[in-house]
């Protein structure tokens, strides 16, 4: 088993990134395709974990008011249970620390709470939703 991560750097990669996205999030959860894409994805900084050297699991980044916002984490359905998740959550948040923040944010959905909790984050809102999903806002120092 091996599981490697790398900042995305090409169109080959993010394309592989918006295709697990696309499997998770639109073909998985039912969000709508135009509401998964927006226009921070241009300006997003994006990872890519790959297990034994498939595309596998993505998240991205976006510096908000100097916090580092984690957006878009997701692992393929087939992928789970291999730590792809705290493999993208270790390389973005390697990723804010070298840009110089302290702390991250993210909107997770309430089934994937405890996964950040045991990473460290703290749920910090009420139940909210998103795209009919439910979510909390969770932060952590970094």
């Amino acid at each position: 088993m091996s599981i490697t991560s790398r900042l995305i750097t090409n169109e080959e990669d993010l394309k592989a990134a918006f295709d697990i996205r696309k499997k998770v999030f639109v073909d998985e959860q039912g969000v709508p395709a135009e509401n998964e894409y927006d226009e921070f994805d241009e300006t997003a900084k994006h990872v890519l974990v790959l297990y034994n050297g498939e595309p596998a699991a993505t998240g991205r980044l976006r510096e908000v008011d100097g916090v580092a916002k984690l957006q878009r984490i997701c692992v393929l359905e087939s992928h789970r249970k291999y730590g792809l998740g705290r493999a993208v959550m270790e390389a973005l948040e390697s990723i804010a620390r070298d840009g110089g923040l302290k702390e991250a944010k993210l909107n997770g959905q309430t089934h994937a709470e405890p996964f950040y909790n045991k990473l460290g984050y703290r749920t910090v809102s009420d139940i909210f939703l998103e795209e009919g999903i439910p979510h909390v806002t969770m932060k952590k120092t970094l």
